[in-house]
């Protein structure tokens, strides 16, 4: 997990192998040893927030130049395709510091044009395999430009009312879960988990993340169960 006092120091991390992670084939990782452990695999928030009713919603936390986020992202991208339809799934960019937050305002303008999903494998690869410096506006423009974007709808909700709306409810989000760290998953309102949280010492950033999901899972059927 990258902690907020990491993001000034950032090392790239491979992915190399995650692709091939199914959330089919997923072992039952996190119940190998009597099911995951409140304080220890998650945390139950003091204050449960408001949820929209009929669905639990899961939120994963990240950054696009987070590498950890960048390992993480074919395990959790396999395993969100077939949550059950009682559980809806979504991404939240964190704001954690300005250049952070250019990068945010690139999650939502790319929300807003109905675009992100798609270009998100290439907005990791421009951070994390080209190592390209996105960290002023000129940068991500550039990068929007090589996406083959049109320019005059992406640099009109970039700047929009929308997008800096859209960034500080996000802001807030990750403030009332109190994320320090991404990857995170929160859960239904009431419970966060990473793979940092979760996983094992030793294990790989692949089986981290594994071990993640299978305890959101366990927190989704608690959630459910009403036992939450």
């Amino acid at each position: 997990m990258m902690k907020r006092r990491d993001f000034s120091a950032i090392c790239s991390l491979s992915a190399v192998g995650a692709a091939s992670v199914l959330a089919a084939g997923l072992p039952n990782l996190a119940m190998a040893q009597g099911g995951p452990v409140e304080g220890k695999q998650f945390q139950r928030l003091s204050q449960p927030l408001p949820v929209a009713p009929g669905k639990i919603e899961v939120v994963e936390f990240f950054w696009y130049g987070c590498p950890h986020c960048y390992a993480f992202e074919p395990v959790v991208q396999a395993w969100s395709k077939q949550l059950p339809a009682d559980v809806s799934f979504r991404r939240v960019h964190v704001g954690f510091r300005a250049n952070i937050k250019l990068h945010q305002r690139l999650f939502f303008a790319l929300e807003a044009m109905g675009k992100e999903e798609e270009l998100l494998p290439r907005v990791f690869s421009a951070f994390h395999v080209e190592r390209l410096s996105l960290d002023d506006e000129k940068s991500i423009l550039d990068l929007a430009a090589r996406m083959g974007l049109d320019m005059a709808k992406f640099t009109a909700a970039f700047n929009s009312f929308g997008v800096q709306t859209k960034s500080a409810q996000a802001s807030k989000l990750s403030e009332a879960y109190r994320i320090d760290g991404v990857p995170a998953l929160g859960i239904g309102g009431k419970f966060l988990t990473s793979p940092a949280m979760a996983g094992i010492q030793g294990q790989t950033e692949t089986q981290h993340g594994q071990q993640a999901v299978a305890v959101a899972d366990y927190l989704i059927k608690l959630l459910r169960s009403n036992k939450g």
